[in-house]
């Protein structure tokens, strides 16, 4: 092919000789004009050829977009939605592929290619500040563990990727395209509330309008209607050092001077401005409809309450003049906010709100949140008193208003756009599943749960009622009591868990629990899918002729079970959701209005446990497996790490009694004598990085689906000892030796996944022809075969 275009090319050169003679004839002898024609004859051939080699490679380039090996492309099948396309959006991650293969191809053989998987940007952490030298002492890493860091995450969303996909205002080409951008909105207008806003309606347009003279991307179905989402803030224990936060000025919004440079525990003033300017973000992506309820024990300055306002430009609020409300010489001025600060305790009450461990402030989260109608004291109508649709909040509080989402959070955690997004696409996905046809049969249960791997969900009274739910990770800091003992579980740039750990947690197949675009759309089951995903599933897989098609996921076995004093608010206030965090978490209208009706149910049973048994089963807490890291919520004091636990209320204590036989074994043995500090890190603390977290989750998933597929034969060897390690199916990311260096392409989806990419850009990973990802995006049932070395 190549050859003939240059032929082809070459056969109109007269005119280009002709063209060179006429040059050639400016010289003074014959034979330097021929010579000169010749040369330019050879220079031109050179670069018609060169951009015909070019021309060929795009085009090439342009057929096959999978880039690498042939045993890396999938065969080409015309999927309804996606199929051989690429979006615009994903050509950072095509390059960042084409890139890792070009380091692993030049890297010589003798080298351990592991390395290289460490990608992204140097990063300084300053940890301390100097004032005899006049700057601040830091750090260098890199954080690869994916999750959103108010340490290292400069860009609001949640990531770069992130901002750069919400944050695009220009028209689309096509619906399908505009669905992909606006997934957030559809996932939470489905999952939401019924009673839509006027948007027509002034205020309305004052808020979320846009500036003046300006147009922006509008939903082709949804216009200009917005998610609604109610952010309650628990302050308890907001200070700067030892003063209570409200007592002290808030920071200038738009000082001349830089910014005072504060620890991270110094105040909580960073951090509430951090969560509002990201919640001020989510306003600005034209999706997002947010407002803020700020809790508090006792009445605060109206300077804090205008600061807020003024860090919200994008959700309604306005900039004021601080120093003027400061200094009494202006008033605040009479109209609507998306903020709204209240006081939940009375004179009486405010030691017991104060109190870390009271759970005080954790109730009220709940109260105003899901406002079941009993606790309206009577004045809700008996018709309605068991309506969960309903709410016994005072018609004052915005909490009373209709709101798609509701997010409960202590001012300690970081919630992103990130975060919210990952949580709607999650909730469609088990509300697909419930849905689905499949599992409404009742005769078909028996052989889904015959694996003992897999479960199914569906809208009956016994399913479980599954809400994703969030566990806090914190980073190192050289603050921390004891820290160089916490260095040697890693570095200073990676996060981990202290209230979870390998034992808190199990991990099951869900069928089904995929969503499609435009909303709750079973990709598995709908008529318009169903064939196009089976083809693709088919070819994906390793084992046999299955079409398994769901996802993986991580449900805890385990309390959360954080340190003191939060443990003891945990017991006087229990997280709505089994596993789940008092924290931070999240409801949809729809799951609130669920969890609603079982607590009018078990209301009204009082202590009748025949009525109670009746009542459904309370919400289990569960995660995505392939989109783990989105719901590890950065804590943003970083000071939870290097904590000793209460004793009896620590992670693991399902194997308490294990754990201390182990202890007693290692000190019969004498492994560690003399060396004090290592033991009480063992087994009197806990540190759970997150990329341990999604190592043990999948090999959890792997292992309990090997011992599945692998026949009873094989799982004992000639002695009839039982066989350590995967048989027929490993994990095609973390089964791996240091003598076979791990390949460019899961090394890349592994990125993909710890960093949220396999939901935000969920078109492409789970309707196009590119399954690479599949396995590492948890939506492949039976991982990868072993093959054997035969």
């Amino acid at each position: 092919m190549g050859s003939q275009t240059i032929d082809k090319r070459e056969s109109s050169t007269p005119e280009q000789e002709k063209q060179s003679a006429i040059t050639a004839s400016t010289s003074t002898t014959t034979s330097s004009s021929s010579r000169t024609a010749t040369v330019l004859k050879c220079l031109l051939a050179g670069v018609l050829l060169s951009s015909a080699v070019v021309t060929y490679a795009e085009s090439t380039s342009t057929q096959q977009h999978q880039d690498g090996n042939a045993d890396d492309n999938a065969p080409r099948r015309r999927l309804s939605m996606l199929g051989d396309s690429i979006p615009s959006y994903l050509e950072g991650l095509m390059k960042d592929l084409r890139e890792r293969k070009k380091l692993f191809d030049e890297t010589p053989p003798e080298e351990v290619k592991y390395w290289y998987e460490y990608t992204g940007p140097l990063q300084k952490y300053f940890y301390r500040f100097s004032k005899s030298r006049g700057k601040a002492d830091y750090f260098e890493g890199r954080d690869d563990s994916g999750v959103t860091s108010s340490r290292f995450t400069v860009p609001f969303l949640g990531s770069t990727e992130h901002a750069e996909f919400f944050g695009s205002t220009a028209s689309f080409d096509n619906a399908d395209e505009q669905s992909a951008h606006y997934r957030l909105l559809e996932n939470c207008l489905a999952m939401g509330s019924p009673t839509r806003p006027d948007t027509s309606s002034g205020l309305w347009k004052e808020w979320f309008g846009g500036a003046s003279g300006t147009t922006a991307a509008r939903h082709l179905k949804h216009g200009a209607d917005r998610c609604r989402i109610l952010f309650t803030l628990n302050t308890v224990g907001a200070g700067r050092g030892t003063t209570m936060l409200w007592e002290t000025a808030p920071p200038l919004k738009h000082a001349q001077a830089p910014q005072h440079w504060t620890s991270e525990q110094e105040t909580a003033v960073t951090h509430i401005q951090r969560q509002l300017e990201e919640i001020d973000a989510m306003c600005a992506t034209g999706q997002v409809a947010a407002r803020v309820q700020v809790l508090v024990c006792e009445p605060i300055s109206a300077r804090w309450t205008e600061w807020m306002d003024s860090l919200l430009p994008h959700c309604g609020g306005q900039v004021s003049d601080l120093e003027k409300i400061d200094a009494q010489t202006t008033k605040v001025d009479e109209r609507a906010s998306p903020v709204q600060v209240v006081v939940v305790a009375t004179a009486n009450s405010a030691d017991v709100c104060h109190d870390l461990k009271s759970g005080f402030m954790e109730r009220r989260v709940q109260d105003l949140i899901l406002a079941p109608p009993f606790l309206s004291d009577g004045k809700v109508a008996a018709s309605d008193s068991e309506n969960p649709a309903v709410k016994a909040t005072h018609p004052d509080l915005i909490s009373s208003d209709d709101h798609d989402m509701y997010v409960g959070l202590k001012w300690t955690s970081l919630v992103t756009m990130r975060a919210v997004h990952s949580f709607l696409q999650t909730s469609a996905d088990l509300a697909a599943g419930a849905t689905s046809p499949v599992n409404q049969d009742p005769s078909s249960k028996a052989e889904v749960n015959a694996d003992g791997v897999s479960i199914a969900i569906s809208n009956a009274p016994s399913s479980p009622f599954l809400i994703p739910s969030f566990v806090r990770v914190s980073y190192v800091s050289e603050e921390n009591a004891k820290v160089a003992k916490w260095r040697m579980h890693g570095d200073f740039f990676h996060p981990a868990a202290w209230e979870i750990c390998k034992d808190s947690f199990e991990v099951t197949w869900i069928d089904h629990t995929l969503s499609g675009p435009g909303g709750v759309h079973g990709l598995c089951y709908e008529s318009s899918t169903k064939s196009d995903m089976e083809k693709r599933l088919k070819n994906a897989n390793s084992i046999g002729d299955s079409v398994d098609c769901g996802q993986w996921w991580v449900y805890m076995t385990e309390l959360q079970m954080p340190t003191s004093p939060d443990v003891y608010a945990n017991e006087v206030t229990p997280p709505i959701v089994q596993g789940g965090s008092n924290f931070v978490w999240m409801l949809t209208e729809r799951q609130r209005r669920e969890v609603v009706k079982r607590m009018i149910c078990t209301n009204k049973a009082g202590d009748d446990k025949a009525k109670l048994e009746k009542c459904p089963s309370p919400p289990q807490a569960v995660m995505p497996l392939g989109d783990l890291e989105s719901f590890l919520i950065n804590y943003t004091p970083n000071t939870a790490l290097g904590k000793k636990h209460v004793k009896g209320r620590r992670p693991g204590y399902s194997r308490e009694d294990e754990r201390e036989r182990e202890r007693e074994l290692v000190r019969e043995r004498k492994q560690l004598k003399g060396q004090e500090d290592i033991e009480k890190a063992l087994f009197d603390y806990t540190i759970y990085p997150a990329a341990l977290f999604r190592k043990d989750a999948t090999l959890k998933a792997a292992r309990a689906r090997d011992a599945v597929l692998t026949s009873s034969s094989r799982k004992t060897d000639k002695d009839g000892k039982p066989v350590v390690g995967p048989q027929t199916i490993k994990s095609e990311y973390y089964d791996v030796t240091i003598t076979k260096p791990r390949p460019p392409v899961p090394g890349w989806c592994q990125a993909i996944a710890r960093q949220g990419l396999c939901t935000l850009y969920a078109d492409y990973f789970r309707t196009s022809n590119d399954v690479r990802c599949l396995e590492a995006c948890g939506m492949k049932k039976n991982w990868s075969k072993i093959v054997s070395s035969d």
